[in-house]
């Protein structure tokens, strides 16, 4: 299989081979030793500032970004939300549920965000903003630091679904003033799925260690207290900790966050430079480099996905809702490289060639 998903994503030997091994047991000096490694490690690539805890959690991203909004925010407040795609209403929906005031900026799909288009919410008592940095239904990457200046003038809470641009797309934590970043195991770190890891700046560690949370599993105080010891409260996904720490090795030994994003970026380039010769067009206003979404001029995007899995062993990523049947995405995040983009344009052009485009 050669897969072009945005996660679960292709891993490296090294990843697979600690995914085969007997799971340890983990309330011990060595499991804590691993988890303050993936601790220190994450602060570093996120440029997180000092101070600043990570929370590593057991459950999809969408378990963490559940986990901030009851955390961070209660029926005090007024947030901003962006909403470009179905990962910004993710947010939306979840300030629903749990009944926190908000007002939704809405765009459309593939449509970047405007410093004008964002200040026309200045000076309107917002006290925090949730935003997806990289929509990742739409390929839409956000520009943070824009977002960090309005939220600082604004005294704003920040918050930042990073799940996709993680270690795809430049991203300074300090630097834009983010109180939260959130990110997920099975996108650039490119383990399995089942970990999501919530960096939290010193704002945001006040913030959760001093408000009363109505949980028991996401309760990010008591998360936060036990990593002082390199735990968790409960259970964690074992094995998945022990291949990040595995992955965030790998990267440190390769140079570092900015080498990474840097072979992702070309990694896009390299895709987005071969397809032009086909017959399909871009969607994205302002491109993430972890993924292409792409429109058939014509054809059926979602038969296209089909055909791909089914006869050539090639998975890309469908999408849902509206778009299912005119977009559908590639991956550039992942155990992926030049040669391998160049397998995918070759099957699409085989498809061609057999009138199936």
């Amino acid at each position: 299989m050669l897969n072009f998903t945005v996660g679960p994503v292709m891993c490296s030997d090294d990843v697979r081979a600690v995914g085969g091994e007997q799971v340890p047991y983990f309330r011990t000096p060595e499991f804590s030793n691993t988890m303050f490694e993936n601790e220190q490690l994450m602060l570093k690539f996120a440029k997180a500032p000092d101070g600043s805890r990570v929370a590593f959690m057991t459950n999809s991203s969408t378990g963490s970004m559940e986990a901030v909004v009851m955390n961070c925010f209660d029926d005090s407040d007024k947030v901003l939300v962006i909403d470009g795609g179905s990962f910004g209403h993710r947010f939306v929906e979840l300030c629903e549920i749990h009944d926190i005031p908000h007002t939704v900026l809405r765009l459309n799909h593939g449509q970047k965000l405007t410093k004008e288009r964002l200040y026309e919410y200045d000076g309107q008592e917002f006290t925090g903003l949730l935003v997806n940095i990289d929509e990742t239904s739409t390929g839409v990457l956000y520009d943070s630091e824009m977002i960090g200046e309005f939220c600082k003038k604004n005294n704003m809470f920040y918050v930042c679904d990073c799940v996709s641009a993680f270690l795809a797309d430049p991203f300074d934590m300090a630097n834009c003033g983010a109180d939260v970043m959130i990110t997920g195991s099975q996108k650039v770190l490119a383990c399995p799925p089942g970990i999501s890891i919530i960096v939290l700046a010193p704002r945001a560690v006040e913030r959760v260690t001093t408000r009363k949370v109505k949980s028991m599993y996401f309760d990010l105080a008591d998360v936060l207290k036990n990593m002082e010891r390199g735990q968790t409260p409960f259970t964690p996904a074992v094995g998945i900790l022990r291949q990040i720490n595995t992955r965030l090795k790998e990267i440190e030994a390769a140079g570092g966050a900015d080498v990474e994003i840097a072979r992702v970026a070309a990694q896009a380039e390299d895709f987005r430079k071969k397809i032009k010769e086909l017959p399909f067009e871009f969607v994205s206003e302002s491109p993430a480099n972890g993924v292409t979404p792409v429109h058939p001029v014509n054809a059926d995007a979602y038969e296209i996905f089909e055909i791909l899995k089914d006869e050539y062993n090639i998975w890309i990523c469908p999408n849902g809702g509206d778009m299912k049947n005119t977009v559908f995405r590639v991956g550039h995040i992942g155990h992926l490289s030049h040669d391998d983009n160049t397998t995918l344009i070759n099957a699409l052009k085989d498809m061609m060639d057999k009138n199936l485009l």
